[in-house]
C-alpha cells in the first residue's frame, strides 16, 4: 500500500522495495563518487581516509539519510510540505532544501555534457585528441579539454542532450521512470566499475598504486591532519549520499510502509559506498602507473576526469576499450543522479501548484536550460564575468555544497533532535512493524555529533582561508 498523498496530483510512489533501494542508491552514486572521492581518499593518507569514511557512513551518513528518508515517509510529501508538516515555523527551512537540488541540477548536467562528449569521442575513436591535443592561445597553451569548455556550440548541444535524456525518465513518473531505469543501468554499473577496476589492477606497477589507495599513510599525520580528514570525509558524504537536498524526503514521500527503512538505509550506504572504494580502485593505481608514482596527479574535479584520465587511457593496453567502458560508467551514474535531482524540483512544482507531472516538468526543464547555459557561457562568453571571483559554476558549488546543505542538515537535526524530538523519526522507522535496532545510536548522532560535524563544515572554508 502506498503513502496517501496531501495533494490532489497523483504524485506516484516505487513498487517494490528493490526499487526504491536502487533509485536511491543511483542518486547517492554520481560524479562526487567517480572523481572526488579518490581524490581525497589520496589527499588523506589513503587508507586512514577509507576508514575515517566508512566509519562516518555507518553513523553520519545513516542517520542523516534514515531521517530525511522517514520524514518523506511519514509525511507523503515534497521537501517543501514535508518539513512544514512538522513543525510551520520551519517551513523557510523546507524551502532552502528545495533551491539546493534546483541550483545544482542546471551545473550539475553542464558536468554531465562534458562527460558524453568525452564518451563520444572514445565510441568514435577521437581518443588520442582528448588527451594529447594542445591549442594555442593568448595565455599560454590549453589542454583539449579547456579549449572546449571555452567555446559555445557543443557545450551548449551536449547540455541539453543530458537535460531531455534525465526528462524523459522524471516525466514517465516513478514507478514506470525511475524506478525501470534505475532497476537496469545501476546493476550495469556495478559490472562495468568492478570489470574496469580488476583490469586496471593488472597493469605493471597498479600494486604500488594499490598500496597507497589502501594502506594507512601515518607519515607526518597529526591531529589537524586528522580533523581535516573527519571534515573531508564529512563533506564527502554529502556528495556522496544526496544528504541536505531534498533528494532523499522526495524518494521516502514514494517509499512503501511496509518496508523496513533501516535496511532500506544500510543497503544504500553499502552500495554507494562500494561504488566509490571502486572508483577509488580504478583511478588511484591507473594514476599512480601513468604518473611514475606521482600523487600530484590525482588532482581534484575536472583536471582528473578530463584531463588526466584520458592521458591515462591513452597510454593503456586496450586504452580506448577501458576507456569507452569508463565514460559509460561515469555518464551512467551522472545521470541516475541528475534525474534525482530532477524528480525532486519537479515533485515541489506539482504539489505547491497542484500541476500535473508532464508540466511540471516542462517548466523544470526550462529553469534548468536557462540557469544551466550561466555555467556553460561562463566559461567562454561571459568567463570574464565572475562572482567573488568565482565562475557561475563553481558559484552554483560553493553556495549549495558549502553553505546551503550544511545549513539544511544543521537545521534538520535541530528539528528533529530537540523540537519534534527523535520519537518522530524512531515511530516511522518502526511503523513496517521492524524493529528499530540503531535507536540509541541514532540518538546520540542526530542530537549531538551530527550538528558538530555541520558546524566544522561550515567553520572549515573560513579557517583555511585565514
Amino acid at each position: 500500500m502506498k503513502n496517501e498523498k496531501a495533494s490532489a496530483v497523483d504524485r506516484g510512489g516505487f513498487g517494490s522495495k528493490l526499487g526504491f533501494v536502487l533509485a536511491a542508491a543511483g542518486s547517492a552514486v554520481g560524479l562526487g563518487n567517480i572523481w572526488r572521492f579518490p581524490y581525497l581518499a589520496a589527499k588523506y593518507g589513503g587508507g586512514i581516509f577509507l576508514l575515517v569514511y566508512i566509519i562516518l557512513a555507518v553513523t553520519f551518513g545513516f542517520s542523516m539519510l534514515i531521517t530525511e528518508i522517514a520524514l518523506g515517509r511519514k509525511t507523503g510529501k515534497s521537501v517543501i510540505g514535508a518539513y512544514k508538516d512538522i513543525d510551520k515555523r520551519f517551513a523557510p527551512l523546507g524551502w532552502i532544501a528545495a533551491m539546493v537540488p534546483a541550483l545544482i541540477l542546471p551545473y550539475y548536467c553542464v558536468i554531465g555534457g562534458w562527460v558524453l562528449k568525452y564518451m563520444m569521442m572514445f565510441i568514435t575513436g577521437e581518443s588520442s585528441e582528448a588527451a594529447n591535443a594542445v591549442y594555442s592561445s593568448s595565455g599560454g597553451d590549453l589542454s583539449f579539454f579547456e579549449h572546449y569548455i571555452g567555446l559555445v556550440g557543443q557545450p551548449t548541444f551536449y547540455f541539453i542532450i543530458y537535460v531531455l535524456l534525465g526528462a524523459v525518465v522524471v516525466m514517465l513518473g516513478v514507478e514506470k521512470g525511475i524506478e525501470k531505469v534505475s532497476k537496469f543501468l545501476m546493476p550495469m554499473l556495478l559490472v562495468l566499475i568492478i570489470g574496469i577496476g580488476i583490469y586496471t589492477l593488472t597493469l605493471d606497477g597498479a600494486t604500488e598504486g594499490l598500496k597507497y589507495y589502501i594502506l594507512p599513510n601515518f607519515k607526518g599525520f597529526t591531529f589537524t591532519t586528522f580533523m581535516k580528514t573527519v571534515a573531508g570525509a564529512v563533506g564527502q558524504l554529502f556528495y556522496s549520499m544526496s544528504i541536505a537536498m531534498g533528494i532523499m524526503v522526495t524518494y521516502g514521500s514514494y517509499m512503501r510502509k511496509e518496508d523496513s527503512l533501516e535496511g532500506s538505509v544500510r543497503q544504500i550506504e553499502v552500495f554507494d559506498t562500494l561504488v566509490a572504494f571502486l572508483a577509488g580502485l580504478i583511478i588511484v593505481p591507473a594514476v599512480f602507473v601513468f604518473s611514475g608514482g606521482d600523487a600530484a596527479a590525482l588532482n581534484k574535479g575536472p583536471g582528473l576526469m578530463f584531463i588526466t584520465l584520458p592521458k591515462v587511457f591513452d597510454s593503456m593496453p586496450a586504452g580506448t576499450i577501458i576507456g569507452i567502458a569508463f565514460f559509460i560508467l561515469v555518464a551512467l551514474a551522472a545521470l541516475t543522479s541528475s534525474i534525482s535531482l530532477m524528480e525532486t524540483v519537479v515533485s515541489v512544482v506539482m504539489e505547491k501548484f497542484n500541476m500535473s507531472r508532464m508540466k511540471s516538468c516542462l517548466i523544470v526543464i526550462v529553469i534548468t536550460l536557462l540557469l544551466g547555459m550561466l555555467s556553460v557561457l561562463g566559461y567562454s562568453a561571459w568567463s570574464g564575468v565572475t562572482i567573488f571571483d568565482m565562475q557561475f559554476l563553481d558559484f552554483f558549488d560553493f553556495l549549495t555544497n558549502t553553505i546551503m546543505m550544511p545549513i539544511v542538515a544543521f537545521l534538520t537535526c535541530l528539528l528533529i533532535g530537540y523540537i519534534a524530538k527523535v520519537k518522530y523519526i524512531e515511530d516511522e522507522v518502526e511503523a513496517s512493524g521492524h524493529k528499530f535496532r540503531s535507536k540509541v545510536l541514532y540518538k546520540v548522532m542526530i542530537m549531538v555529533i551530527c550538528p558538530i560535524f555541520m558546524i566544522m563544515i561550515l567553520i572549515t572554508p573560513f579557517v583555511t582561508n585565514l
